[in-house]
């Protein structure tokens, strides 16, 4: 280890605690603050893009599942605590690489995940729309007002502060995991073999590595909690200072398990109970899974429990992504020249913010879905490339070199990326 590893080794020694304290409440939020951004309207649509393939690319890629998603994302954090006492990841990338790396990647960073916010945007003016109008039988109010009301409610708990969001993301996780486990289990008297009739047709080699090429990206982004993991770096830097990597882990692994153990099982109810046709008009339709469900069994309860669980979906994945967005145009305002003050500065990006995301969400349009596309491979190259490349050239992190899971972590970013621009181009 040189001397400016072993230098930053050093800073955190003198000010950590001897030893990890044990677990406690705010990791525990911390974990469903993660699970909370990464577990959102995706999953909804995750069966069916996930189940088209078949049952044996589905069997591997929930094998994959965990070790796909939290290398790479510990990957991530481990970057971002490798970085100065309260740096954020466009401030890490700019001590690492330099001002020219650093203005860059917080430019793309910004651009990876505002559209996604206002997809959200779009899709929860959507959903509530549809409730009031089809289940409540009301007629909604003008679009302008619906949204206007709705992003301003969840900017009202941004303007409490970053632990405020992390915990009203965690409180609504509770009812979120409840929904999911109610589906599934009542798609259990339902389960007819579904994708199982495509057991026994084992897919060529080469007709397997190209489904699978082309859905590691979708199981990626089900998972992906890339826009909130520099807050938590940052958070848990502050707490456990030489610690912060050790628990920071702990935080992630488990975090992990929840997603892939409730995901996967609601995943693998559906596509047990849909035969891969129902799954394919499902997709043609362009419905979420919940929605299919509905029609399918023409079931009250989850025709009314649908967009009630969609609205919590995109609401506390908003919410996280809305960390990640605000991050990266405070860094670029930053790094323009102008230094407002913390509350001036976090007054302009909370105004643009409300106004560009209520502007998309009055006009709706259909153009979004190509953005968020567009944006997967600048995260998939941010999320699992950036973070190893540093390990190989970064002094901070040369503790973590020679390590299977690195080749891992770079060989699934490659694949994914390469997977998105075929799909762009396709």
């Amino acid at each position: 280890m040189n001397d400016q590893a072993k230098s930053v080794d050093q800073r955190f020694d003198a000010a950590a605690p001897a030893e990890l304290s044990s677990w406690n409440r705010q990791d525990t939020t911390w974990m469903l603050g993660l699970f909370g951004t990464a577990i959102g309207a995706g999953t909804l649509f995750l069966p069916i893009n996930a189940g088209l393939g078949g049952f044996w690319p589905l069997v591997i890629l929930a094998l994959l599942a965990f070790p796909m998603t939290f290398y790479a994302h510990r990957g991530l954090t481990r970057f971002v605590l490798s970085g100065r006492e309260g740096a954020d990841i466009t401030d890490v990338v700019e001590e690492h690489f330099g001002i020219k790396a650093g203005a860059l990647i917080t430019l793309l960073y910004f651009f990876a995940i505002f559209p996604i916010l206002l997809i959200y945007s779009v899709g929860l003016t959507n959903t509530v729309a549809s409730f009031l109008e089809h289940q409540l039988h009301i007629t909604p109010p003008p679009r302008a007002l619906l949204s206007f009301v709705l992003i301003l409610g969840l900017l009202a708990v941004v303007r409490c502060g970053e632990q405020a969001i992390v915990k009203a993301m965690s409180l609504m996780v509770y009812p979120f995991i409840v929904a999911l486990l109610f589906l599934a289990v009542y798609l259990i008297p339902h389960w007819n073999g579904g994708i199982l009739t495509t057991a026994s047709q084992v897919p060529a080699p080469s007709a397997l590595l190209h489904t699978l090429w082309l859905a590691i990206p979708v199981m990626v982004f089900s998972f992906n909690h890339s826009p909130i993991i520099s807050a938590f770096a940052v958070d848990q830097k502050r707490r456990y200072g030489v610690h912060a990597e050790e628990r920071s882990s702990q935080i992630l692994s488990r975090a992990h398990l929840l997603m892939v153990a409730m995901v996967l099982f609601f995943v693998f109810s559906c596509v047990l109970t849909l035969s891969p046709e129902q799954l394919a008009e499902a997709k043609a339709q362009n419905l979420s899974i919940l929605s299919y469900l509905a029609n399918h069994f023409s079931n009250p309860t989850i025709a009314f429990a649908a967009p009630l669980i969609a609205f919590v979906a995109i609401s506390k994945s908003f919410l996280g992504h809305y960390i990640g967005a605000s991050e990266g145009l405070k860094g670029l305002i930053v790094k323009s020249g102008k230094r407002p003050g913390a509350k001036a500065l976090d007054r302009i990006v909370a105004a643009f913010m409300l106004v560009i995301c209520w502007i998309v969400a009055t006009l709706n349009p259909s153009i979004l879905g190509m953005i968020e596309t567009i944006g997967g491979p600048v995260i998939a190259a941010i999320l699992f490339l950036m973070p190893m490349y540093a390990i190989r050239k970064v002094p901070a992190m040369a503790r973590y070199r020679g390590q299977a899971s690195n080749v891992f972590v770079t060989a699934v970013g490659l694949v994914a990326i390469s997977a998105l621009v075929y799909s762009l181009s396709a």
